[in-house]
C-alpha cells in the first residue's frame, strides 16, 4: 500500500531528444524513486509507442494486460500497447526511459511492431532490441547528473541512427502518425485518403511500424485523448474528459476497459504517484500529457 507522503520521494523529468532524433524518438524520461524498503510505489502505464527502460538498480516488476509479472533484467524494451501495463517499484533506484515514435521503430528496432506488440522484452543482444543493449554501461556512472546522461543517450541514439538507412516508407509513416493524432480523423478510409494508399496498404503499414490495426489506433487515440484531460485535472468528472467522438458515457466506459483493464471508477480511486505528475511534466516539455499523443 502507498504510505502518506510516498509521491514526495517520486519524481519524474522529460529532456528533449536533439534535431535529428525528433522524427524518431519522443522524449528522454528519468523517474528516480527515493523510497524505502518495504514501501513499493505502483501505477497504470497507459497505452503507448514503443519505449526503452534502463534502471540503475533491479528493483522493477511489469506486466502487460493483467498477465504474470515479467522476469526483466535492468535494460527492457516494450512494444506498442493497447492494454495498460502494471508496474511496480520495490527499492529506491532510477529509471530512464526512451520513447520510440513510429518512424523511429521503423528505422532503430529491427523487427515489425505488431511481433512486440503488448509485450515487453530484456534488451539483451539477441533481442529486437539489441541495438539498445550497450546504453546501460554507458549511462550511470554514480554521479547522478541527468543532463550528462541525457546527452550521452543521445549521443548513442546518434551514432545508432548513423548505422541505420532511411526506411523507404518513412515519409508515409511521419502522414500516418500526424493523421492519427489529428482528431479530425475519425475513420479508417479517413486515414487512408489523408495518407493516399488504398486501405489494405494501410493495414500492413499500420501491423509493422505501429503495431496494431489502423481500426483499433484510432480507437485508441480517442480514448487516450479522454484520459489525457483527465490526468492533467483528476478534479474533472469523466463525461467532462470525453473526446467529441465519444456517442455517450457507456461507449466511453467500454474503451476504457478494453485499454486500461478496469473501469474508470476503479482507475480514480488508485494512487497514481508516478503518471499523474508525469503528465504535467510532459505536457509541459514536450506538449502533450502522453507519448501517444505527441506530435510527429
Amino acid at each position: 500500500m502507498l504510505k502518506q507522503g510516498l509521491t514526495d520521494a517520486v519524481s519524474t523529468r522529460f529532456f528533449m531528444p536533439s534535431a535529428a532524433l525528433k522524427p524518431y524518438i519522443s522524449t528522454y524520461y528519468l523517474s528516480e524513486f527515493a523510497i524505502r524498503p518495504g514501501e513499493p510505489v505502483s501505477d497504470w502505464l497507459h497505452p503507448e509507442w514503443g519505449n526503452i527502460r534502463l534502471a540503475e538498480a533491479p528493483a522493477w516488476r511489469f506486466a502487460v494486460g493483467g498477465r504474470d509479472y515479467d522476469s526483466l533484467g535492468l535494460a527492457i524494451g516494450t512494444g506498442p500497447t493497447s492494454q495498460a501495463t502494471h508496474f511496480v517499484i520495490e527499492a529506491p533506484t532510477r529509471v530512464w526511459g526512451i520513447g520510440i515514435l513510429p518512424q523511429g521503430w521503423l528505422r532503430l528496432v529491427d523487427t515489425p511492431a505488431q511481433r512486440l506488440a503488448d509485450m515487453t522484452v530484456d534488451c539483451a543482444s539477441q533481442s529486437p532490441f539489441g541495438d539498445f543493449s550497450g546504453l546501460h554501461a554507458i549511462l550511470f556512472n554514480g554521479r547522478n547528473d541527468p543532463h550528462a546522461e541525457a546527452a550521452r543517450i543521445d549521443a548513442y541514439l546518434l551514432a545508432l541512427l548513423d548505422r541505420r538507412p532511411a526506411h523507404e516508407d518513412e515519409e508515409r509513416i511521419r502522414l500516418a502518425h500526424a493523421a492519427l493524432v489529428d482528431d479530425d480523423i475519425a475513420s479508417v478510409s479517413d486515414l487512408a485518403e489523408r495518407i493516399g494508399i488504398s486501405s489494405r496498404s494501410l493495414e500492413r503499414l499500420s501491423l509493422r511500424a505501429f503495431g496494431f490495426s489502423p481500426k483499433l489506433l484510432l480507437r485508441r487515440q480517442r480514448f487516450l485523448r479522454s484520459l489525457a484531460q483527465f490526468m492533467l485535472d483528476p478534479s474533472l468528472t469523466w463525461i467532462r474528459t470525453l473526446d467529441y467522438q465519444y456517442v455517450d458515457q457507456a461507449h466511453f466506459v467500454r474503451d476504457f476497459k478494453r485499454f486500461m483493464t478496469m473501469s474508470p471508477s476503479t482507475y480514480a480511486a488508485l494512487d497514481h504517484p508516478v503518471l499523474r505528475s508525469a503528465a504535467r511534466a510532459r505536457a509541459v516539455a514536450a506538449g502533450a500529457a502522453v507519448q501517444a499523443l505527441h506530435q510527429p
